[in-house]
């Protein structure tokens, strides 16, 4: 097997465990909104162990008798062992882990790749080290009883680790981008696309002041008042439902510049009709949340589409950049043009 052999084979096995590790991801972070929504987030009240325990029990006869009084004195006054609650927590810390260990397995997959392309490698083990730092975040979310802002800051890292992971996978996709000419593009794309961008990042702003607002008005009013929450929402909650009507139009103009110039089968317009479908889904959950009452089983569905939608469109983003880039090369070794050219050739 000659070297480019054997790199084309370490970027094929790299991109498949880079695709499986950010759909874990991902999975990992539906699994998180819906331990939120059900209100399991305290089910295990310490870290790393559940309950004092690496295994959870099954039953309250498990715990010491006093076990309320202790948890009590460490600020958790509420703590009762509810067995959903604790192992729905418990499976959630289970996955994070299994994601670490995907996460491990492509920075050591990503290694042959050092020569090839370092910022594979640099990019792989970063996130590792991310993913450490998230577990982290992790036990101090649990440690200030899930104080909102601390929720949004676990969340932005997880964010941190999609855009991390996303950007080595599109490394190793350089090759596959200079394959899918952009010579074409409408030159307005690039301008509209860091609108889009833009507009996205203020959305996902007012969505976590919108997600911290539900957290206090539910601490305020309680589970059974859920279908009034909405009422008792402040200004920017409007705000950020009207915008949403905004972003959809804005991308799906988007797309009509890119179809007009290079057509529905470039990878780029691929991409940005996926963001469309991700958008929709979005709106449609946003819908559903501001008019049947705020339910539960919603709220995740929400949060995953929110951050699909940043996933894509960092990955659009990254992949026009890539193939412009690409084109930019080939066009700088092409051989110029020497003045008188044509009349020597002529002449001959």
């Amino acid at each position: 097997m000659t070297s480019n052999q054997a790199t084309d084979v370490s970027l094929q096995r790299f991109r498949s465990l880079a695709t499986l590790t950010l759909a874990a991801v991902y999975f990992l972070i539906l699994v998180g909104a819906s331990v939120r929504a059900s209100g399991a987030g305290m089910g295990c009240p310490d870290w790393p162990t559940c309950f004092g325990q690496w295994v959870p029990p099954t039953h309250e006869s498990q715990l010491p008798a006093d076990y309320q009084q202790k948890y009590a004195e460490l600020g958790y006054a509420d703590t009762r062992f509810n067995v959903v609650k604790t192992w729905t927590e418990y499976l959630n810390r289970l996955l994070g882990v299994s994601i670490g260990i995907l996460i491990f397995l492509s920075a050591l997959v990503s290694w042959p790749l050092r020569h090839h392309n370092a910022l594979i490698t640099k990019a792989s083990v970063a996130a590792f080290f991310m993913v450490g730092f998230q577990g982290w975040l992790g036990s101090r979310v649990v440690s200030s009883n899930l104080q909102p802002g601390m929720i949004t800051l676990h969340m932005l890292m997880a964010l941190a680790i999609v855009a991390t992971l996303l950007f080595a996978l599109a490394q190793s996709r350089r090759q596959m981008m200079a394959a899918q000419p952009v010579t074409a593009i409408d030159p307005r794309f690039e301008k509209w696309l860091y609108i889009v961008l833009a507009m996205t990042v203020l959305q996902v702003v007012m969505g976590t002041q919108v997600r911290e607002m539900t957290d206090f008005i539910k601490e305020s009013q309680g589970e059974a008042m859920r279908a009034s929450w909405i009422e008792a929402m402040p200004w920017f909650f409007y705000v950020h439902r009207s915008f949403s009507a905004l972003v959809l139009f804005t991308n799906l103009w988007l797309v009509r510049l890119l179809v007009n110039s290079l057509g529905w089968m470039h990878a780029i317009t691929r991409l940005t009709l996926g963001m469309i479908a991700v958008i929709g889904l979005s709106v449609l959950s946003g819908a559903t949340l501001g008019h049947l009452g705020m339910p539960a089983f919603v709220q995740p569905t929400h949060l995953l589409a929110a951050t699909l939608l940043f996933g894509l469109q960092f990955l659009i983003w990254l992949s026009y950049r890539h193939a412009r880039a690409s084109h930019s090369q080939s066009s700088q070794l092409q051989p110029e043009s020497v003045p008188g050219s044509g009349q020597i050739a002529a002449a001959v």
